[in-house]
């Protein structure tokens, strides 16, 4: 998917913020809780993209290494009934290449890559993810809310991450590294007749193991 580049004007101390998917290698740096790629899809991908009907949205979860995504992700889009054309295809390019580097990033040999289709509050309270890290990209809807808590609750100051653009984040089993109050939730939706589409990649490390 070609994109412009989004100024992301305002960060949270700890969320960095990057111009590029190699760049996103920076969550390894002591005390970076989070990385936001700051890119905008082309108005017209995200006008497709947003005028699709929410019932030919792909919606599933799969465990797979990171060089069959794209297959998998253009069968999913046929099992959907997603319409096919140059806006699909920048579509699964996108998803294969940021499960490329974010593969290439945590160094791991599969993904768990969840594709969701969402319309109402799920996931609303802020959190940190049981995982190492794991990446959120919003194709369509209001993006993944997060800020800064100094006591486990809602932080006082919520920021919303683009649509189109990335972000990682560390979860609760990132290795050598105290929680950094960084939490983060999908919007509150319900009642307003938005649909969301987002990408989630987790690492896995044993396929025959994971949950």
């Amino acid at each position: 998917m070609r994109v412009q580049r989004q100024q992301v004007e305002d960060a949270v101390i700890g969320a960095g913020i990057v111009d590029s998917l190699d760049d996103m290698h920076l969550i390894h740096r002591p005390g970076m809780a989070a990385v936001i790629w700051r890119r905008q899809p082309l108005m017209e991908f995200q006008v497709w993209i947003d005028d699709l009907d929410p019932a030919v949205l792909p919606d599933a979860r799969l465990i797979l290494q990171p060089y069959t995504v794209r297959e998998a992700v253009s069968h999913l889009c046929d099992q959907a009934g997603m319409p096919g054309g140059k806006h699909r295809d920048m579509f699964v390019d996108d998803v294969a290449a940021l499960a490329d580097g974010f593969a290439a990033t945590m160094a791991t040999p599969y993904l768990r890559l969840r594709l969701d289709v969402v319309n109402d509050n799920a996931c609303r309270k802020f959190h940190m993810d049981a995982v190492t890290a794991r990446l959120v990209c919003t194709y369509r809807g209001t993006g993944t809310q997060y800020g800064i808590s100094s006591d486990g609750g809602d932080p006082k100051r919520v920021y919303t991450v683009p649509a189109g653009s990335p972000i990682i984040l560390r979860g609760t089993r990132w290795p050598d590294a105290p929680p950094s109050g960084l939490l983060h939730r999908s919007p509150p939706i319900e009642g307003t007749g938005e649909t969301r589409l987002v990408l989630v990649l987790d690492p896995v490390c044993d396929p025959e193991t994971a949950v």
